[in-house]
């Protein structure tokens, strides 16, 4: 199981530090309340499919993170939630390596908070703490990508020490950002 704990606690964070964790048998009904509230943004919260049971989801998660059985154009991943105590606020999601695809749209690290703990510095605690368990898989520069016009994923990054690469044409959606962060 995975942990990390921010270094110390922020100002905007008066419950407590913000960790890192791995999901857990007794996030399902929290997991399932971000997952509604990000649905209206047509965004999946767990990237967990419909017909899993919770159960099912965890065995998945744990296999992507070890590589074992990954569907086509997938790369081992690990999924973590963000949490203060018991609160779930938001997840990284962090590829262990990058496809093509991935080199445009996603790069090493996702994450999403959930609306209610928005512009409180989570994200960039999350994306900071993630930058760690990517550097941990032995990966030097991070890629981390976001769509043109999110001002909040554009600052974070910039506060995490992203280098904007340049801006590349998406495939259906947005414009998207890439920037790069040196881990060395």
């Amino acid at each position: 199981m995975l942990t990390s704990q921010s270094s110390a606690p922020s100002s905007l964070d008066p419950q407590g530090s913000l960790v890192l964790r791995d999901p857990l048998p007794t996030d399902e009904a929290q997991v399932l309340a971000a997952q509604s509230e990000l649905a209206e943004d047509g965004f999946n919260f767990t990237l967990r499919r419909a017909d899993q049971t919770w159960e099912q989801y965890l065995d998945k998660v744990e296999r992507d993170r070890a590589g074992i059985n990954l569907s086509p154009g997938r790369v081992p991943a690990t999924m973590l939630f963000a949490a203060i105590g018991n609160q779930i606020v938001g997840r990284v999601h962090i590829r262990h390596e990058l496809t093509p695809a991935l080199l445009v749209e996603g790069g090493h690290i996702g994450y999403c908070v959930r609306p209610a703990h928005r512009r409180r510095g989570y994200a960039t605690e999350m994306l900071r703490q993630g930058l760690r368990v990517v550097k941990s898989l032995g990966i030097e520069r991070a890629l981390v990508t976001c769509d043109d016009d999110n001002q909040g994923s554009i600052s974070t990054i910039e506060r995490c020490g992203g280098i904007l690469e340049d801006t590349v044409a998406a495939e259906g959606s947005a414009p998207k950002r890439r920037y790069w962060i040196d881990l060395r």
